[in-house]
């Protein structure tokens, strides 16, 4: 990715530099192994170790795999350069390139996910922080984008928290798919390698042996893996879109924190954009870009091929990059959040009592009247306030099909907002658990 989308600590993980000494400590580790099994000598397995504190040359890397034409053994070659070639003797023993190249994604891929998941714990944060914040700031609910009936902000921003901590689950499940290697060699058979050196190297690496590798293996945890990336970004475009849509001019029941200096057009002075919010949006689609390939990837010939390696290389590094990106500015966006309490309730007042009409209608049913009269009964006083900008409470007091079984009074009663927040605590409750 590029670095206008980057962060460091992830860019890092996927640099030449993190993935050759993640390759380093394979072979060393599975060298250590082998001379405990008494398969190599102890005094090789050690010296090895004297690349510990180097610092690899990528550039000789590179300049060698131009006439290799193979990654690793480019690796392996440089390696020799530094501890001698008999020390480097039974370096890769029993051991094939998958062996290598599959442990050390799946190591990289364990360390993007702690990123993600210190990332998810810092917009959990901010949007259980705005939901307690907004509790109970009523603003209008929304269904096909029409007002529907009195919801509060808190709400919205708990409901988000509810799919944040859903999708934070969903990441600590596809980092446990995803933390394992294999050290299983050609075709994955353990014909020239002990699979105690799978189990050490695997121990010291962080993961659990893959149970059957093939030479590779198994890329369906990989497709479950960026599947997860795929949801999460879902979510946050799912955010970013009601945060747009509040920012809208004829809405404006929140924007993005606007800061001093800043501009939001080249042509027109006044304009305040929900860039970052956009931004998020289109980034969403970058991550789940990474979704189908890494499904496509699940499917190899026999014990290997490697259709799934160009694919890998690219949508490892982006969509890992691309979601911690999109996690850090949407917690910002969350946490500066501008909301605009007087606004939302303009906005539902701006029909004059219309969002209270499924109260009314509920009324008449429990004062005898029929559903389908009741219905027509209440959309026909209703119609008057979408088509001529009357007052619902008014013409239903003035309705004498509806002063016939209803009291004013009656009539008033539904037309409090106390009634739609009388479970906010209850919803609470259930999302961050009693206080």
């Amino acid at each position: 990715m590029i670095p206008r989308y980057s962060r460091p600590d992830m860019v890092a993980i996927w640099s030449p530099e993190t993935k050759f000494r993640i390759w380093f400590e394979i072979e060393a580790h599975a060298c250590d192994a082998q001379a405990t099994l008494g398969v190599i000598p102890k005094e090789n397995a050690e010296a090895v170790w004297k690349a510990k504190d180097v610092e690899f040359d990528v550039a000789r890397i590179d300049e060698i795999e131009a006439v290799t034409r193979h990654d690793v053994i480019a690796f392996l070659t440089h390696l020799a350069e530094i501890i001698g070639n008999d020390a480097a003797r039974f370096v890769h023993q029993g051991m094939t390139s998958s062996d290598v190249l599959d442990t050390t994604f799946n190591v990289q891929l364990v360390r993007a996910a702690d990123i993600l998941l210190a990332d998810m714990d810092g917009l959990l944060g901010a949007l259980k922080r705005r939901a307690f914040e907004h509790k109970d700031t009523v603003r209008i609910g929304r269904s096909h984008g029409i007002h529907a009936e009195p919801t509060t902000m808190g709400l919205t921003f708990a409901r988000f928290y509810a799919e944040m901590e859903r999708n934070k689950r969903r990441l600590l499940a596809a980092r446990e798919e995803i933390a394992t290697g294999a050290i299983s060699g050609a075709v994955g058979t353990f014909a020239n390698i002990d699979p105690r050196v799978e189990e050490h190297v695997c121990a010291k690496m962080g993961l659990t042996p893959e149970p059957i590798s093939t030479q590779v293996i198994p890329r369906d945890r990989h497709a479950a893996f960026f599947a997860a990336l795929g949801v999460v970004a879902s979510s946050i475009e799912n955010l970013a879109i009601e945060i747009r849509h509040m920012q809208r001019t004829e809405v404006l029941e929140a924007e993005e924190f606007f800061s001093k200096g800043q501009k939001g057009s080249s042509a027109m002075p006044h304009k305040r954009n929900p860039v970052l919010t956009e931004n998020l949006t289109g980034l969403a689609r970058l991550v789940r870009m990474a979704v189908v390939p890494a499904m496509e990837n699940v499917a190899l010939w026999h014990e290997r091929d490697i259709s799934h390696s160009s694919v890998e290389r690219n949508i490892g590094p982006d969509a890992t990059v691309t979601l911690d990106f999109a996690l850090a500015r949407l917690t910002q966006v969350v946490d500066k959040l501008v909301v605009y309490p007087e606004h939302m309730i303009a906005n539902m007042n701006k029909f004059r009592g219309l969002v209270h009409s499924q109260r009314v209608l509920l009324a008449l049913t429990q004062k005898g009247v029929s559903r389908e009269d009741a219905y027509s009964l209440v959309q026909r006083n209703a119609m008057k306030v979408w088509e001529q900008g009357a007052d619902f409470m008014e013409e239903l007091k003035a309705d004498a099909d509806v002063t016939a079984v209803m009291s004013e009074a009656e009539i008033e009663e539904k037309f409090d907002l106390g009634y739609h927040t009388k479970h906010v605590d209850t919803i609470f409750a259930r999302v961050f658990g009693e206080s």
